[in-house]
């Protein structure tokens, strides 16, 4: 996943960079609004937005960014009034964290954001395939489908098949898979991974979906 990180503070922008990256996420920043708009693309997945930028107003940016793109838009700023956050919402903002706020909380609000967004994308039919089209996994009817049969799953297998599926070709980390398809950052569900990638793989037989990246997790075979 690729965030566009919008704030002119050196400091509090490498920061974040730091932390979202050892979260398995990829970040480009931009210090000012003009170099925002450079830099957001098709493949930006959010954007977490500082109101406060050296060449325009935040409220202002937010809505030249909705007007091109539907991407989840998180503000993060030190204004705290209620006023600030409506006009941020209704400035096209999904979401709205006030400084100083502890990163994991902004971390399950981005992964919120996206998981409201892009259960599907909107340019796919819902449908991931790998191994040359051998194994199909419907993410809108839920279901994985091996050499055109159906595989019988439990549902947490299936929602990691899923989170793995919307990062096609990324290896995720066991962290995050955790907190996606548990909700929760306890490592103790370290194991529980653990077993139902290892059902997963008993269940798909040679075409197997999942491979290991070590020392990292999980990503699709092939994908």
């Amino acid at each position: 996943m690729r965030i566009l990180i919008v704030e002119d503070d050196d400091r509090v922008a490498a920061a974040l960079d730091a932390f979202l990256a050892r979260s398995g996420y990829a970040t480009v920043r931009a210090s000012d609004g003009a170099a925002a708009m450079d830099l957001l693309g098709a493949d930006t997945e959010v954007v977490l937005l500082d109101l406060g930028l050296p060449d325009v107003d935040g409220i202002d940016l937010c809505r030249r960014i909705r007007g091109r793109s539907d991407v989840p838009i998180v503000v993060v700023t030190a204004r705290s009034q209620v006023t600030e956050r409506i006009k941020g919402l209704r400035a096209g903002a999904d979401d709205f964290v006030v400084k100083p706020y502890d990163v994991h909380e902004l971390l399950a609000r981005i992964e919120a954001v996206t998981r409201r967004s892009r259960a599907v994308r909107p340019e796919s039919d819902g449908v991931v395939t790998i191994h040359g089209g051998a194994v199909a996994i419907d993410l809108v009817a839920r279901q994985l489908r091996v050499d055109d049969q159906a595989v019988d799953l439990t549902p947490k297998e299936f929602d990691i098949v899923a989170v793995l599926a919307r990062y096609p070709g990324v290896a995720v980390p066991k962290d995050r898979l955790i907190r996606e398809v548990w909700n929760t950052d306890w490592r103790g569900f370290g194991h529980s991974l653990e077993v139902h990638v290892g059902a997963i793989r008993k269940k798909t037989g040679s075409r197997r979906v999942i491979e290991t990246v070590r020392g990292v997790g999980y990503r699709l075979v092939g994908s």
